[in-house]
């Protein structure tokens, strides 16, 4: 039975080796904080992502710690103001969850004795294939491609989570900032602001919910958005980059989470087939084209969303109010239309 070292124990990581498992690969997961645990609040997945996870035999399961989230419609003004609103068959929910407990599910799928915590990696572990899912400060990038782009400060986020609240999903555009809110299962609710100056303080005279949810946060995580510049390559050896290691991407487009669970599922659809040299160069000609190119849309989206130029604010509420509903569609079909390889 050929093995494999996941290094990285986040959701990248994990879902790398539920679908080596599955492909009949022995795998062992190396994390390197004592306690394997995801922090954060709120996170989505679009479909792309969700298809994968079906592949893996995981969808349903995951599906149950989800709430339908039509951010994708409901786009507002400060005021309050609806620039669009939610409307089936031209914008898409979102699954949104709770950081931790996706992480959870796909933790539970793996046997305890696989995972190995406290273990900082900084050589290639002996193994016929090694998985580098070590995240945007990745280890193994700096080890294998020591020219690569360092990761870049695109702007900054502030994230909570609050319980007792109702709320739709939606996404609103200030200048110099946007807030984002999420409904989560068990009348919960996530939201994250991201801003290129300011804080929280900056959007207390928005709209309802924002500043209810403010108050009602009790511990507010700020974090840099961080990106990265395109690698040549995300194999080397019998080394192969995952998720943020390889791609890291904004928060723009919702893809972080989705494209490390493609890669994972594309990752093993390849070696099911092909000795691990092919299979690695076919991951790179699949996931290289792909990744790039959604990395690029997010910062650009990015750039757009934080800009305090009036002017960019001014294009932005009036290409979101008069854009045709082809446009729409056609802007997400890229992303969200892709569909998973067979792993049987």
């Amino acid at each position: 039975m050929p093995d494999a070292v996941v290094v990285g124990g986040g959701i990248g990581g994990l879902t790398a080796a539920i679908a080596l498992r599955r492909i009949g690969w022995s795998v062992t997961v190396l994390e390197q904080a004592a306690e394997l645990r995801e922090v954060g609040a709120g996170l989505s997945l679009a479909e792309n992502a969700m298809r994968a996870l079906d592949v893996l035999g995981i969808g349903d399961r995951v599906r149950r710690h989800a709430a339908s989230s039509q951010v994708t419609g409901n786009q507002r003004l400060p005021s309050g103001r609806y620039l669009r609103r939610f409307r089936e068959g031209r914008d898409v929910p979102l699954a949104a969850f709770h950081r931790a407990e996706l992480h959870r599910v796909l933790l539970d799928e793996l046997p305890a004795d696989r995972i190995r915590t406290g273990r900082r990696v900084t050589a290639v572990p002996e193994a016929d294939l090694v998985v580098a899912a070590d995240g945007v400060h990745s280890t193994f990038r700096d080890l294998l491609w020591p020219d690569a782009p360092r990761p870049r400060k695109r702007y900054t986020a502030w994230r909570g989570v609050v319980a007792g609240i109702d709320v739709e999903g939606s996404f609103t555009f200030g200048r110099g900032r946007y807030f984002m809110i999420h409904p989560l299962p068990g009348g919960r609710a996530c939201w994250a602001l991201g801003s290129s100056s300011g804080g929280p303080e900056t959007v207390r005279g928005w709209h309802s919910p924002i500043p209810e949810l403010l108050a009602a946060t009790d511990a507010v995580l700020r974090n840099d958005i961080l990106d990265l510049g395109p690698l040549p390559a995300y194999t080397h050896g019998n080394v192969v980059l995952l998720g943020d290691a390889a791609h890291a991407v904004t928060p723009d487009l919702g893809q972080g989470a989705c494209q490390a669970i493609e890669d994972a599922v594309t990752l093993a659809a390849a070696l099911r087939s092909a000795p691990v040299p092919d299979a690695l160069a076919r991951y790179d000609r699949e996931r290289l084209p792909r990744t790039r190119k959604i990395a690029r849309t997010a910062r650009r989206k990015g750039r757009v969303s934080v800009s305090p130029s009036p002017l960019v604010h001014r294009l932005v509420v009036a290409g979101t109010r008069w854009v045709p509903d082809a446009a729409v569609r056609r802007s997400t079909a890229g992303v969200w239309d892709w569909w998973p390889p067979r792993l049987s």
